[in-house]
């Protein structure tokens, strides 16, 4: 009897999957544990693996499909060996298309809009085989728009997709080299072309849908309550820029390596903050592990540096660069993104002077953090330019009282402030 192949649970939260590619193909020789797709789950895209030796005899769910955890998507057995519910697949040709490689061409590799793009393309639009490159639907609209032959453009996404990235560093020989922003970034005063359709529908992608769920099950069930503080940054600046002459060419230090470290070290001495709500008891974690948010194309991911209170900064630094590379290549492993008892989130890069994030469950806390600017501050009765940074706390008040957080966030700033207490 031929052996079905189901779609696995890749990672703890999954609960559907999107083929993105087969890897072998009906009519295949296959072992127990070679790869036979990838597929995309909530957070990364990962491989999903044969159970069993034989042929891959059927595949039954093309490339581009969502299906739900259990699912039968193919079908593994004896050359002619009929499956459930259908004929014996026909042995595959030497040389001939597969019955995938056919998928291929009829399934695009993400499931399509279901409406045109509100915003026509000019006369010089992309060439009508472009959309037959692997492409991001973003990386598709915005390659339309530009008038970008997406042909000629290499794709770092999964499978060799084109993702944003790739279009905003084509080389300036590409038909358009300045890639405009969305066209929900523009402004509603700003002239538009003549509009074909009101609106764009764009499906949700599993990373989203993920999201989605998780900030019902924060910021709903969870009470949460904010305390802002202002770091002087000066010493760390100056400590920063010495660490870096004396690194060179062996690795750069960033200001949110040392927030995270400081976080990490501030952590062990308010064990409180480093707690998970669990429902009937509340866990107090004697190991510090750091989220990271990350920005990624679909959304946010946090992976996970491990006893950060233990490394050094260089170590945080080289780990935290890996680890947010991965995640933009959507290759994270599930214990990458998993277990963090506390989260740091930084959009100071974006000149973002102060906002509030929400808590990752079961976490009780996670810092938000602004951009570091000069401000005239007063000291010594005498006024001075400072460089200051805001640190907005996000607390699960049925782990972390208001003293208890306030608590923290004075220790952090006092090792902010004086990086030599990270030493203590």
């Amino acid at each position: 009897m031929a052996t079905k192949v189901h779609m696995e649970a890749l990672s703890p939260t999954m609960e559907e999957g999107r083929l993105v590619k087969w890897t072998k193909r009906e009519g295949d020789a296959v072992k127990s544990g070679e790869t036979l797709a990838e597929v995309e789950t909530d957070k990364a895209v990962m491989e999903l693996v044969a159970r069993a030796d034989g042929q891959l005899i059927k595949v039954v769910v093309p490339e581009g499909s969502t299906v739900p955890v259990g699912n039968v998507v193919a079908y593994i057995g004896k050359p002619g060996e009929k499956v459930d519910g259908g004929e014996p697949a026909p042995p595959a040709e030497k040389g001939a298309p597969s019955a995938v490689r056919g998928a291929r061409e009829t399934a695009p590799a993400t499931p399509p809009p279901s409406t045109p793009s509100p915003i026509p393309a000019p006369p010089a639009a992309a060439p009508a085989d472009a959309t037959r490159v692997k492409a991001s639907p973003l990386a598709k609209r915005i390659a339309k728009e530009a008038g970008v032959d997406l042909k000629l453009v290499e794709g770092s996404g999964p499978g060799g997709r084109v993702v944003k990235r790739d279009l905003e560093r084509a080389p300036a020989s590409t038909p358009a080299a300045p890639v405009p922003a969305p066209a929900a970034a523009v402004p509603l005063t700003a002239h538009r072309a003549p509009r074909t359709t009101p609106f764009e529908d764009v499906p949700l992608t599993q990373i989203r849908k993920t999201i989605a769920k998780r900030l019902a099950a924060s910021l709903g069930p969870v009470p949460h309550f904010f305390l802002t503080i202002e770091a002087d940054m000066e010493r760390a600046a100056d400590a920063r820029n010495a660490l870096n002459q004396q690194l060179g060419d062996d690795g750069k230090v960033s200001f949110n390596d040392i927030v995270i470290k400081a976080v990490a070290l501030s952590l062990v001495r308010h064990r409180a903050c480093n707690a998970w709500f669990q429902e009937d008891h509340i866990r107090y974690w004697n190991e510090v592990h750091i989220g990271m948010a990350v920005a990624v194309e679909d959304g946010l991911i946090t992976p996970v540096i491990r006893n950060a209170d233990m490394k050094s900064l260089t170590q945080i630094g080289a780990e935290a660069r890996e680890l947010a590379q991965r995640a933009r290549n959507r290759r994270l492993k599930p214990d990458e993104y998993t277990g963090a008892t506390f989260s740091v989130s930084n959009l100071g890069m974006f000149d973002i002077d102060e906002f509030t994030a929400v808590i990752n469950p079961p976490e009780a806390g996670i810092v938000a953090v602004g951009s570091m600017a000069q401000k005239a501050v007063v000291v010594d009765g005498a006024v001075v330019p400072r460089r200051r940074m805001r640190l907005t706390m996000s607390c699960d008040h049925r782990v972390i009282d208001g003293a208890t957080g306030a608590a923290f966030l004075k220790t952090l700033k006092q090792m902010l402030e004086n990086p030599l207490a990270m030493l203590l």
